[in-house]
């Protein structure tokens, strides 16, 4: 399938900021599921943009615009062929053991409450690795309610499976604790989804991979209680939200900080090309 993608992210001032220093992870890269035809990254400032990798392997583009600024405007845009392969991804970069995504970190400490529903489903799979990630997927998304507003960037997996309430970034932390917690390899992904229902949307997306032995990475959705197909394009990953957060960094000065964020997702024209 081929997919457009354009996500545009503004941030005002009610007093200019000084500078702003800016780490984005919005720069998707290929693997076998995925191949990106083109992608590009847009600053409406004067400034240099830095192109590196981090440990995970994730593309980071880094910058710093001087002031005053009233607004700041990043914008990036691509077009990705994407293929349906069952949720199994492969060809991405592995730098670490497995046994680094069993790591809890603070978003994704799995509580008694979350230890026990891991435990209770993977019993009722006979233990199983594959039939219980299934399962916790299926079970998030009749256990969890969407609910946009209900939680923040700080929101811990605990807190959210607590609530019963949370979108698709506490959806994946609680997967990611739950897996975690039953010493079966799990990581967060952000990127985007092609939506069946409109291609306006707030925010990107998230969910999470876990490793299968015999199999390797799968993706799976628990905000849609689905594995991955290729209707995702996959950005980033890492322990948790802050390790794949689309953008991070820091400003002197400003004040009244508002930020407003459109992400348009849809499905490109078909091509022939000669």
């Amino acid at each position: 399938m081929r997919l457009t993608v354009r996500h545009d992210t503004l941030y005002r001032y009610a007093r200019p900021a000084v500078s702003a220093i800016q780490h984005l992870r919005m720069t998707p890269r290929g693997h076998d599921g995925q191949f990106i035809r083109k992608w590009r990254v847009e600053i409406d400032a004067d400034c240099r943009l830095d192109r590196e990798e981090d440990a995970y392997g994730n593309i980071v583009h880094t910058f710093t615009a001087d002031g005053p600024i009233s607004e700041l405007r990043v914008s990036v845009a691509g077009d990705v062929e994407t293929i349906d392969t069952h949720g199994v991804v492969a060809g991405t970069i592995e730098r670490f053991p497995l046994v680094f995504w069993q790591r809890a970190t603070a978003l994704t400490e799995a509580c008694r409450n979350i230890a026990e529903f891991a435990r209770d489903t993977s019993s009722g799979e006979g233990g199983d690795a594959l039939a219980t990630l299934h399962a916790l997927n299926a079970g998030l998304v009749r256990l969890m309610r969407f609910a946009v507003g209900d939680t923040d960037t700080r929101t811990t997996a605990s807190d959210a499976f607590a609530a019963r309430a949370g979108v698709c970034q506490d959806f994946a932390h609680v997967f990611i604790a739950a897996a975690r917690s039953l010493a079966i390899p799990a990581r967060y992904v952000g990127g985007y989804y092609l939506r069946t229902d409109m291609n306006e949307q707030e925010a990107g997306h998230a969910w999470a991979e876990a490793h299968v032995a015999g199999i390797g990475w799968i993706g799976f959705d628990p905000a849609h209680g689905m594995s991955t197909t290729d209707r995702y394009v996959r950005v980033a990953a890492g322990l948790d939200y802050l390790d794949a957060a689309p953008i991070r960094g820091t400003r002197i000065g400003g004040s009244g900080e508002t930020m407003a964020v459109t992400v348009h997702v849809e499905q490109g024209p078909v091509i022939v090309e000669e």
